[in-house]
């Protein structure tokens, strides 16, 4: 069952499509993991990530800064290319301001029926955050009944907060089996599985995840496991990358990106008020680094997960020109080495240079194996 993630995960676009074509049901792109996935499913709304192809392309110039980071521009290059056209909107909640600029590029020059702008306090650490953000779900609520001529019910509500949350639950099942001496899965089995559930029915990944479960129980994944990895960083769905660092002797066992764990670790606690519910998990989410302040909550939070999974070193990446990444990465170094933690910084831009990153990780890889003999 297993397979089935990466299948979904390369064959999106036609998943997407296949689903309309069976349920009638609309598509909806969004660009941050921050959009609250809940209501779209409590208005029986697909939501579909919004992610790039590691291509080169050379249709964003006119559209888009060239200074801005490789993963906007190759999400908006994925629209301008066509290869989208199916969604029946797009949308964004707040986010950094290169993917902002993308999302408003594609709003001007990719047209939708629907599109959305959802404010998302970047102050998370705000006492007043939690009620900004459920005001904005009214709204976006509202609006999302007025598109599809449907009103979005308390018990619709509670079905999409369930879904998403069952989602979540199973994930961080698969996760724990990480902790273990010999993982049943590799890293790059774990981001096929994290990344597919961005873009197909949730309903329908979570049948799959149960049936994983149970696969995984006596799996042995043919390889040794080698040094305990953790990758931290910027968006990362570069498989190419993940398989790379595997062929050398090592597992990703966990880690700290919005294709990873910080799209799915915590959950919508119950409670009767459904979109302060939904409103209190999003500010309370293991933070991105735009959100991340005044106080910088995900070094404790990055530090338990490297323990909690025995890691034996971290790899640290970027998109270039990532602003929020390129401040947040120095504290992660400085934090992870003085806890005894070493770490390999690499910048990523849309391809990766495999050649040059494999003889930095070699390297990395061999300093790590001298360290375990003392």
């Amino acid at each position: 069952m297993i397979e089935m993630f990466k299948e979904w995960y390369e064959n999106k676009h036609e998943y997407a499509k296949h689903w309309k074509e069976k349920t009638g049901g609309k598509v909806m792109g969004y660009f941050c993991t921050y959009v609250p996935e809940e209501i779209l499913i409590a208005a029986n709304i697909l939501p579909v990530r919004i992610l790039g192809s590691h291509e080169p392309q050379d249709v964003t110039e006119p559209h888009i800064f060239a200074m801005y980071c490789p993963f906007c521009r190759d999400c908006l290059a994925q629209g301008l290319k066509g290869r989208y056209d199916y969604l029946d909107g797009t949308m964004i909640s707040q986010s950094c301001l290169h993917v902002r600029q993308a999302f408003t590029s594609w709003q001007l020059h990719i047209p939708t029926e629907y599109s959305y702008y959802l404010p998302m306090p970047n102050h998370v650490q705000s006492p007043r955050a939690v009620e900004f953000l459920k005001g904005e779900l009214e709204r976006f609520k509202k609006s999302i009944e007025d598109w599809t001529g449907k009103e979005i019910t308390d018990e619709d509500l509670a079905r999409g907060i369930e879904i998403v949350n069952k989602n979540r639950r199973l994930m961080k099942q698969v996760y724990e089996l990480r902790k273990k001496e010999k993982p049943p899965l590799t890293g790059l089995e774990a981001m096929y599985m994290v990344v597919s559930s961005q873009m197909v029915d949730k309903e329908e990944h979570n049948r799959i995840l149960e049936d994983t479960l149970k696969e995984l129980e006596n799996r042995d994944i043919g390889k040794e496991v080698g040094q305990r990895l953790m990758i931290i960083g910027s968006e990362d769905d570069d498989t190419e990358f993940i398989s790379m660092v595997e062929s050398l002797g090592a597992t990703f066992v966990v880690d700290d990106h919005c294709t990873g764990t910080r799209y799915f670790w915590n959950e919508v606690e119950p409670q009767e008020d459904k979109l302060k519910a939904i409103a209190e998990r999003y500010v309370n989410r293991p933070a991105c680094p735009s959100k991340d302040w005044p106080e910088r909550t995900r070094l404790p939070h990055i530090l338990n997960l490297a323990k909690d999974y025995n890691v034996s070193g971290a790899i640290l990446i970027q998109q270039k020109f990532c602003d929020p990444h390129e401040l947040d990465i120095p504290a992660i170094n400085k934090y992870l080495k003085e806890n005894g933690i070493p770490s390999l910084f690499l910048e990523f831009d849309v391809t990766v240079p495999i050649g040059q990153f494999k003889i930095r990780t070699e390297a990395f890889l061999e300093m790590l194996s001298e360290e375990d003999l003392f």
